[in-house]
């Protein structure tokens, strides 16, 4: 049995996404606040596309090795 080097879903890359109470999905209103697990860095959005935009950023930020 071969164990994988690099876990397929890294700590790094574990969030907390609270959503406020006025957010309503449904209707694509979207806001709320997104932490980083290992790193307690938040990110505020008030939309789905600045909900992304944190993710890629953090994402970027905090490379993980990819298989190759």
């Amino acid at each position: 049995m071969n164990l994988a080097i690099h876990p397929s879903y890294p700590q790094a890359r574990a969030y907390v996404l609270k959503l406020h109470r006025d957010a309503n999905p449904a209707t694509g209103r979207v806001i709320g606040r997104l932490e980083n697990v290992t790193t307690g860095e938040q990110f505020v959005f008030s939309t789905a596309e600045e909900l992304l935009s944190c993710l890629a950023r953090d994402a970027s930020t905090h490379r993980i090795h990819s298989r190759d």
